[in-house]
Parts: structure tokens; sequence; C-alpha cells
């Protein structure tokens, strides 16, 4: 359910940076990691770039609160996502650690994700875009 969550959220969730033609999206997202039954034992949020440009992640975060939390959890990002690049983003891990571990992330936090629900925001220097899943 979250990744088809995820999806739509990903839509709603275009950013134009500095001015140029690239565009950065939540491309998936995963809560409940480590759960039992879960897949990979760790939560993440993996971004996109669909433009034809880099795109400088300096004074971006991604946050997180519960689907009726007004409190957010923020993970700063730093480095850059090449033109038509991904970024993957660690967020906490569950207690199954049979589960599969992710990839080496682009960036690292601390936030435990919900399996079910949840809003997620992108925000950059001059931006903040938020969803609910």
């Amino acid at each position: 359910m979250f990744r088809f969550i995820s999806r739509v959220l990903a839509a709603g969730l275009l950013l134009t940076a500095g001015g140029v033609n690239a565009q950065v999206v939540v491309s998936q997202l995963h809560g409940g990691g480590g759960n039992t039954g879960a897949t990979y034992r760790s939560d993440y949020i993996e971004l996109h770039n669909n433009g034809v440009t880099s795109v400088d992640l300096t004074g971006w975060s991604v946050q997180y609160a519960s689907s009726t939390g007004t409190t957010w959890n923020r993970t700063n990002l730093s480095g850059s996502i090449a033109a038509g690049g991904y970024y993957l983003i660690k967020q906490a891990d569950g207690a199954n650690t049979a589960a599969l571990a992710l990839p080496t992330p682009d960036a690292t936090g601390t936030i435990a994700m919900s399996g079910t629900a949840g809003k997620i925001a992108l925000a950059n220097n001059q931006t903040t875009l938020t969803g609910a899943c």
C-alpha cells in the first residue's frame, strides 16, 4: 500500500531547482522496514531527478510526521543528484535483522516511518511540498 501511495505522492511532489529544468520527485518510500514480513530492514525514501541537469541538494531535507501528527522529524540532505539519477535516504532500522539490507545510501536519518500512513515533506531553500500517504 505504501509503495502505491508513494507513486501517487511522487506525481504531486515536483520541484524545479533554481530556475533550471531539473525536477526532483519522491520516487519510492518504504515505511515499516524491519517489521515482521518486511522485505527491507530499514525505512527509506528514494528521490529521482527527472531533469537534464544535476541538482545540488545543499539546504534540502526530507521530513516525516505521523498521519495525524503536527511534529515533523527531519533528515538533512547533502551532495547532488545527477540528471536521471536516484538518491537513497535510509531511515530507521526495524527489529527484523533477517530482512534485506539496503544498498549503500546517499544520506542516513533516524526517522521511524509507519508502514501504513504518514506525511512526507521534501523541502529546499525556497519551497516545501508535502503529501499524505
